[in-house]
Order: structure tokens, then sequence, then C-alpha cells
């Protein structure tokens, strides 16, 4: 998902696995009527960088909200009508016009948007069974299963579905570069949770990071030459280490510990940018590069109240952007940089409801 949770992503492995069995009830909750599409929301006492907030989605649960490069058009995962797990779905950007274009089987996450809209890519474990994945065994903790996704493609109205990749295990948490040629993605193909690249068509595979833990998540800067993303990396000979690899052969991972990195989009120059404790994760470029914003619950890591902060490429200058006391996660901004959208627990019907907002950005 990239970390974003029905998978990892951003993104991670499911937003349902974030907040637990309780989610299967809102799923079932009817969704947004005509009149609901764009509903104003409140923001949250001192979120003053959200502007003219608006729901977008009603029910379910919903996440890893990303903008077609038009701006027009916004894909996410869902799990809603009656789906066991998340399903790829795409609206208007205003919320309209909501229609699934993954085929129902398995779960899905991870999509975006690719060959000037003409296409979308995103993460399935269909190929491998038509039936929604089993839940983690939590008797270890808290982990995240590494189902076996393979990434596809097809248009957005779900047609002409092609499949990316064909190595066994993990592989999603897929995005595009701005030149629309290349996807950054996470594989488990070397028996490591890695970030690799590939061609627009799956071919040309390179991998770029090397470091013993999970790295994951990957976004690319603006301009192309940087990559932003979320790593743990447990020291060799720990108790940690040991505890990773473990997991790793029960294809499961601990994600409680995790923390921004930044390399050059060729894998060289890695370096860590926050240390903060707990799980950071879902980093996204601001629209002038400098900044990154990104998800954390380091103020209480074994809680699951994740906030929306920013922070310099350097580490520093640390500002918080959302304040909503649960889930708030999945940022991205549009093209034009006028607007971020992202998923939260704010103004659910039941509790634990995960929808996703759009707001004016306001610098």
């Amino acid at each position: 998902m990239r970390m974003k949770m029905s998978s990892i992503r951003a993104g991670l492995v499911a937003v349902a696995a974030l907040v637990g069995s309780a989610l299967l009830a809102a799923a079932q909750q009817p969704q947004a009527s005509a009149q609901d599409a764009y509903r104003p929301v409140a923001p949250e006492s001192g979120e003053v960088h959200l502007r003219n907030i608006r729901q977008l989605t009603f029910g379910g649960q919903n996440a890893e909200a990303y903008y077609s490069a038009s701006g027009r058009l916004i894909t996410f995962q869902s799990t809603r009508d009656g789906y066991g797990c998340d399903q790829q779905f795409v609206m208007n950007a205003d919320g309209s016009a909501v229609h699934r274009i993954s085929n129902g089987r398995g779960r899905t996450t991870c999509g975006y948007f690719y060959d000037h809209d003409r296409r979308v890519f995103y993460a399935s474990t269909f190929g491998a069974d038509s039936a929604c994945p089993p839940q983690p065994d939590y008797s270890q903790g808290y982990v995240w299963r590494l189902d076996d996704y393979d990434i596809y493609t097809a248009r957005p109205d779900g047609s002409d579905l092609r499949r990316l990749t064909h190595t066994p295990g993990y592989d999603a948490e897929g995005t595009l570069s701005p030149d629309g040629k290349t996807i950054a993605f996470t594989s488990m193909r070397d028996g490591d949770l890695e970030i690799y690249t590939m061609r627009t068509d799956g071919s040309h595979v390179r991998r770029l990071t090397h470091e013993l833990g999970y790295d994951g998540g990957p976004f690319w800067s603006h301009d192309g030459k940087h990559i932003v993303y979320r790593a743990g990396h447990p020291a060799e000979g720990s108790t940690e280490a040991a505890d990773y690899r473990r997991l790793l052969t029960q294809g499961l991972v601990r994600p409680s510990q995790m923390d921004l990195w930044v390399m050059d989009a060729d894998g060289g120059n890695k370096r860590q940018i926050t240390h903060l404790g707990g799980a950071s994760f879902a980093p996204y470029f601001t629209p002038d590069d400098r900044r990154i914003i990104f998800a954390t619950n380091f103020r209480d890591p074994r809680s699951r109240n994740f906030d929306l902060y920013l922070v310099n490429l350097d580490g520093s200058g640390l500002e918080q952007v959302t304040t909503y006391p649960d889930f708030d996660s999945f940022p991205m901004f549009s093209p034009d940089g006028g607007k971020l959208v992202w998923a939260s627990n704010r103004n659910g019907r039941v509790p634990h409801e995960t929808n996703i907002f759009i707001a004016d950005w306001v610098p």
C-alpha cells in the first residue's frame, strides 16, 4: 500500500487494517446522494493551511486519492458497494461520477494516472486469488500482510486490463515520474522490501534501495530529480532485525517505526529527513519542491491519531497541518498546486469511517 491501508502506501497495506474490524460496518453505509456531493466541512482549530474544505466521498472506507495530470479526475481505493476489500475507483475532482475500474476480484491499492490521463495503473491481488486476502495475524502485534500484488493497467473506464509486473510476491505502491516515462514502486522480488523503477510498459526494471528493512511509498519531486519515501532500517544484529526477517518469511511486516528519506532519482545520495519516532509515511513534495507534506503519529506512536505535517528537506521547520484527533493521511497537491486532497476520519457517519476530502491550499 502507498501506506495508501488496504494496501501499504503510500501507502499502507490497508486503511481497513489500520482501524480494525469495526470498519466492516462502516463499509456498508449508504453512499452520497447527489445533494451530498462536494459538501463543505468546517476546518479544525489550527488548520490554517486548509480553506474551503469539501467532502468528496460519503461512507465506506476510502483512501489513497490521487489526481490525474489534468486535475479533472481522481483515482482512489474504496471498500464499498458490498465488496469485502478495496477496489479501485475513479471520480471527477468534485466527487461526482464515481465508478469502479477494477474487476471486483481480489484487493487493489495504489492507483495512479498516466499516459496523459488515458490510463491508470494500480496493484491487485486477483491474479493470485480472486478472493479478498485474509486479515493479518494480530497475535504477533500490529503487522501488515505482504499480499501477492502485481501492478496492472487499464483505461479510466476499466477496460483493456493489462499486467505490468510478473514476479511472485508483493509489487505495489506505484507512482509516476513527472515526464510520464517511469514508475517507481515497492517490491519483494529480491527478498526484501525495496524501491524499484520501471518503464510504463513494465520493462527496464532497476533497483534503487539496498538497505535491510522496509523501503516504500515512493513519490517523485515535481522537477523529477528526487524521490521521497518512507523507510525503517533495523540495525544488523539487533533483535529488531531478527524480528523483521522472521516476519518477512511469513509475508508480514511491522510498520510501527518509519521515517522519511529522500534520494536522487537514480537511487544515489540517500539521506534521512525525519527522526521522529512512530510511523511517518505518505510523503509528497510541496508544489515548490522545498518541503514535504506527510502523515505521522509521532506524538503518540501507539495511537492511530495520524496528522499531516510539513517539513523542510533538511528536516527542519516541522509544522502541523491537520489537528483532527484521529486519522488524516495520504496527501497530494493538485497539479496547479492550489488544492490538497487527502483521506480523513473527520465528519464520519460512524466511528473510524474514512473519506476523501479536498481543500484550497494556503501556503
